[in-house]
């Protein structure tokens, strides 16, 4: 299965960190965060990487050329960075059947797999890891809601009054469908062709959507604070914080 990979963005929360590289090179424990990405996507299956590139694009391309630990790559530019349904656009024409796509700035440790075999085995037009999160902290993500049978019934991109806690986590396998849908979407108020929009257009359409519950744990490295407590998290083994708030408790 092929893997996008979404790589355009200037990173500019995350300054001074991208002053003068692009967001997914900063580095977490040495390693930026984009290769932190291909091993994921590696490791999940990929057979190819699609890599969405913008921001000081030339830095990637020149770090790490045509292949990945043998899995060749081929680049796509995003001139204007209009949003993700936008992003995903740009890989449209590199891209042949179901994919998989990540969210170049995350740091990943979780069950990957059990969404790609659910992709190949029930052929949901689209299934991705979803997670619980604080309600104070839903509104920087995709919120969506879930029915008895985990199809998602809803999402919604950044919202003020979030529908639930559970969000999407940056992790997703799709059919081609979902090309369709972004050539459908229409600007949000943030000016932005956003992905939870076209995720709902599918939804709207009868589109079979699934979601898996993240089984371990991810960082979106959006600020400066966030790749520290995402070395910290590696620095301690991949520790669930759960489970370390457990073994607290009983000491």
């Amino acid at each position: 299965m092929q893997a996008v990979v979404l790589a355009a963005g200037k990173g500019t929360r995350l300054r001074p960190l991208t002053d003068d590289k692009p967001k997914v090179l900063v580095e977490v424990n040495g390693t930026p965060l984009i290769e932190d990405v291909f091993d994921n996507l590696i490791d999940a299956g990929a057979t190819e990487l699609v890599v969405v590139v913008g921001y000081k694009a030339e830095q990637i391309i020149d770090r790490y050329g045509d292949a990945y630990r043998d899995v060749p790559i081929t680049y796509t530019h995003q001139r204007e960075q209009l949003g993700l349904a936008h992003a995903i656009l740009q890989a449209e024409p590199h891209v042949d059947g179901d994919f998989m796509l990540m969210l170049g700035d995350n740091v990943f440790r979780g069950n990957l797999t059990d969404v790609t075999n659910r992709q190949q085995e029930d052929r949901a037009d689209a299934a991705f890891l979803v997670e619980e999160v604080p309600y104070e902290e839903a509104s920087r993500y995709g919120v969506l809601d879930t029915n008895e049978y985990g199809e998602v019934v809803e999402v919604v991109e950044k919202p003020d009054d979030p529908p639930s806690n559970l969000v999407m986590t940056g992790f997703y396998t799709f059919t081609p469908a979902i090309f369709h849908a972004c050539h459908l979407v229409q600007p949000s108020d943030r000016g932005e062709y956003e992905l939870p929009d076209a995720i709902d257009l599918l939804i709207q359409s009868g589109r079979t959507i699934d979601a898996i519950r993240l089984d371990g744990w991810r960082i979106d490295v959006g600020y400066p604070e966030d790749r520290d407590r995402a070395e910290e998290r590696l620095d301690n083994g991949d520790v669930d914080e759960e489970s370390e708030d457990d073994a607290l408790a009983e000491t």
